[in-house]
């Protein structure tokens, strides 16, 4: 399994190289690199000029400097980064499509069904909270260390505690 490159907020836009000030709404982005997916922030004004090709984003605040964090990253928006890498086969973004199922599993969006071989490929079925839809997630047969390597570095990239 690949390092991801894992940088918090700068207080700089990717885009324009402009300050980002404390208390200023950005853009939160994971971004398609070659060294897979890599978290930038934009300011608001580049984000409505450019519209930044991005994978998944987020809107939030920078903190000021001293003042605890106390970032939240809701439920759905946690379904829409594992729905978005539903078709994926990278590995790097099959592990964190796992990870983000094993976090939904634990807030009771997603709930184990059962499981299936598929082409060598151990295969889970979880059953959408509330929904009768199931949905496939391979495992990828991560050890306990990089199962808490991956949901620390997502954390990272996402600004929350999972």
């Amino acid at each position: 399994m690949a390092d991801w490159e894992i940088n918090k907020p700068l207080g700089q836009c990717s885009g324009s190289g402009r300050k980002i000030e404390p208390g200023e709404e950005y853009y939160g982005a994971l971004v398609e690199a070659d060294q897979g997916l890599v978290r930038r922030d934009f300011c608001g004004e580049y984000w409505e000029r450019e519209k930044p090709q991005v994978y998944c984003f987020w809107k939030t605040k920078l903190a000021p400097p001293n003042e605890k964090k106390e970032l939240f990253i809701s439920d759905d928006m946690l379904m829409a980064f594992f729905e978005r890498l539903a078709n994926e086969t990278e590995p790097e973004k099959v592990s964190f499509r796992f990870v983000l199922a094993l976090v939904l599993m634990r807030k009771r969006r997603l709930k184990y069904d059962s499981t299936r071989t598929d082409g060598g490929q151990e295969i889970w079925r979880l059953k959408l909270s509330g929904d009768k839809d199931l949905v496939d997630v391979v495992n990828p047969h991560l050890n306990e260390e990089q199962i808490e390597q991956l949901t620390s570095q997502i954390g990272q990239i996402l600004q929350a505690d999972l």
